[in-house]
C-alpha cells in the first residue's frame, strides 16, 4: 500500500469534522465512561482525562444568569458540568451541523436542553458581541482550527472582563514522544497547524489575560486565564 493510499484510508476511518466522524464517537464514549477513558487516554496520548472532566465540571459552579460559550462543542461532552435548573445560558458553537445535532441529543439526555443554545458558526468570526460571555470553554478544540491564533483572538473578544478562558489542545511542543500523535492527527485531518505553549502565552498577554497558565498533560496541554478589567 502506498503512503497516499494509507493516508486516504486513515482519513476515511476518522471522518471529517464536517461530518459525524468515527473519532467523535470514540471521544464521547471515553469521556462518558471514565473507567475506560482514563486508562485509554493515558495509553493513547499520555494525558490525564480527569483534567478534562474537572474543567467541564467547573461549569456547574457558575451562578444563575451566567453565560458560557463552548467552542467547538463537538458532541457536547462538556455539557456534563451543567446542572439541571442551574439557570445559565450555554452557547454551544460548532461549524458542523452534525456536531450540533449530537450536542442537542446530549443536552436532552442530560436534562439541560432548556439552558443550551446551538450556534452554527466559524470560531474565527463568531456572531456574538464583544464582552458577551462569562466563560469560554474550548476543550480539545484549538488544534482542530485552521487558524488557532485567529480563534484565540475571537474567543477572548467575546469574553467579559473578569471572565475565564479555559481550554485544552494538542500543542507542537509537548515533547518529541508525542510527535507520532501529531503526525497521525494531521494525516487524518483531525489536527490542523496547532500552536506552541509559547504562542499561547504571547496571545494571552496580547489579549489581556491575567494569571495565564499552561499545564502539559501528555500530548495535550490545559490552559486558562482571566480577562483583565473586571470592576472592583
Amino acid at each position: 500500500m502506498s503512503l497516499r493510499d494509507a493516508v486516504s484510508r486513515l482519513r476515511g476511518l476518522a471522518g471529517g469534522w464536517a461530518d459525524d466522524p468515527a473519532w467523535a464517537h470514540v471521544y464521547s464514549y471515553s469521556v462518558d465512561h471514565p473507567r475506560v477513558g482514563v486508562p485509554g487516554w493515558r495509553l493513547a496520548v499520555g494525558s490525564d482525562l480527569r483534567l478534562l472532566l474537572a474543567a467541564a465540571d467547573e461549569t456547574g459552579t457558575l451562578p444563575a444568569g451566567s453565560r458560557v460559550l463552548d467552542v467547538p462543542c463537538g458532541s457536547g461532552v462538556a455539557l456534563r458540568g451543567v446542572r439541571p435548573g442551574q439557570g445559565i445560558e450555554y452557547v454551544a458553537a460548532d461549524l458542523a451541523p452534525a456536531m450540533l445535532a449530537r450536542t442537542q441529543r446530549t443536552a436532552e439526555r442530560l436534562g439541560v436542553a432548556d439552558q443550551v443554545r446551538l450556534l452554527e458558526a466559524d470560531v474565527t468570526a463568531l456572531p456574538l458581541p464583544d464582552d458577551h460571555v462569562d466563560r469560554v470553554l474550548s476543550l480539545t478544540g484549538l488544534h482542530c482550527f485552521p487558524d488557532p491564533h485567529a480563534a484565540f483572538v475571537e474567543m477572548t473578544r467575546v469574553l467579559r472582563p473578569g471572565g475565564t478562558l479555559l481550554g485544552s489542545a494538542v500543542l507542537t511542543d509537548t515533547g518529541r514522544r508525542w510527535e507520532g500523535v501529531r503526525r497521525v492527527g494531521r494525516a487524518s485531518g483531525l489536527i490542523g497547524p496547532m500552536c506552541s505553549s509559547g504562542d499561547l502565552r504571547r496571545w494571552a498577554e496580547d489579549a489581556g489575560l491575567e494569571g495565564f497558565s499552561v499545564r502539559p498533560s501528555g500530548a495535550l496541554a490545559y490552559f486558562r486565564g482571566v480577562l483583565a478589567g473586571a470592576a472592583a
